[in-house]
């Protein structure tokens, strides 16, 4: 992994150990604390093309969850609970710790946002704002059997009992990359990603392990995650902090357009707007996605 393209000049690399785990940080910037989290089947480096402008504002903590990227891979277990999104915030809230900040705000895309919205029912104390984007609750998607079925396949399908995906994957782990990518971009390919991009996302999902602990997560989402939403959810805990949604509503597949109607089932302050894209929004419209989210962060 040491020989991949920087794609974050002047930025500090460093690798936190929190209680079970070691978790790979970018950190640059300065000012108020921003947490950024990924999504499957990608890594930090996603958020290259807004973290120099996101810099100029806050001090950024860009991190690889557990079991992606270049953070490590703790040993799975039989309820999936080690991948669980708690388990993953509860990483974050660590690193964030050691690095000072015991209160800050999340920026989160994908599974990543999945971890964001966890951590602030979890960690109410910590989190100031969140931002997700191109997410509905877990507990929502897995009703959604119609969704499940055509743009969200791969839910279930990551979700079966190991080997079975693993292998498939692994067969061609690049090509299955690289069709959830494209297919999940408003233009249905690669154009709007980077060749170094790219190169990073390759070489994570060409790992064995990765390839394991990615289904992990996805099979933490059908059981123990959907679990932990459906007591928040019949409890009626909402999120607090403000919450600022955004959507790619240029998707084909899977898209959920009443999203920020959703959210408010979940949230006791959200708002939201789609943003001309597909599923990536930080690297297919960086320029829209910043214009909604800097005014958001730096709201007193």
């Amino acid at each position: 992994m040491n020989e991949l393209p920087d794609l974050f000049p002047g930025f500090e690399s460093r690798t936190i150990k929190t209680r079970d785990a070691e978790i790979f940080v970018r950190l640059g910037g300065a000012g108020p604390p921003v947490l950024m989290l990924h999504g499957y089947p990608q890594t930090h480096v996603m958020w290259h093309k807004i973290a120099g402008e996101l810099a100029k504002h806050f001090s950024l903590v860009i991190a690889d969850l557990r079991g992606y990227g270049q953070s490590a891979c703790p040993e799975t277990d039989a309820r999936h609970e080690t991948y669980s999104k708690r388990a993953m915030g509860a990483d974050m809230a660590e690193v964030m710790a050691a690095l000072g900040h015991e209160r800050f705000m999340v920026l989160s895309h994908d599974r990543g946002g999945r971890v964001g919205y966890r951590m602030t029912l979890d960690h109410p104390e910590k989190i100031s704002r969140l931002v997700m984007l191109d997410i509905v609750p877990t507990y929502f998607v897995w009703r959604e059997t119609a969704q499940i079925g055509i743009g969200k396949f791969h839910w279930p399908f990551l979700a079966q009992p190991a080997p079975l995906p693993e292998t498939m994957i692994g067969k061609d782990p690049v090509m299955w990359l690289e069709h959830l990518i494209a297919s999940w971009s408003g233009g249905n390919d690669l154009s709007p990603f980077s060749d170094e991009a790219m190169a990073h996302y390759r070489a994570a999902i060409s790992q064995p392990e990765r390839i394991h602990t990615g289904c992990e997560d996805y099979r933490a989402g059908a059981t123990c995650d959907l679990a932990f939403d459906a007591i928040d959810h019949d409890a009626g805990n909402k999120i607090a902090c403000p919450v600022l949604v955004l959507w790619g509503e240029g998707r084909k597949k899977g898209f959920v357009n009443n999203s920020l109607e959703i959210w408010r089932e979940w949230c006791d302050d959200v708002r939201g707007e789609p943003i001309a894209c597909g599923h990536f929004l930080a690297e297919e419209n960086p320029e829209d996605t910043l214009a909604a989210v800097l005014p958001f962060l730096r709201e007193d």
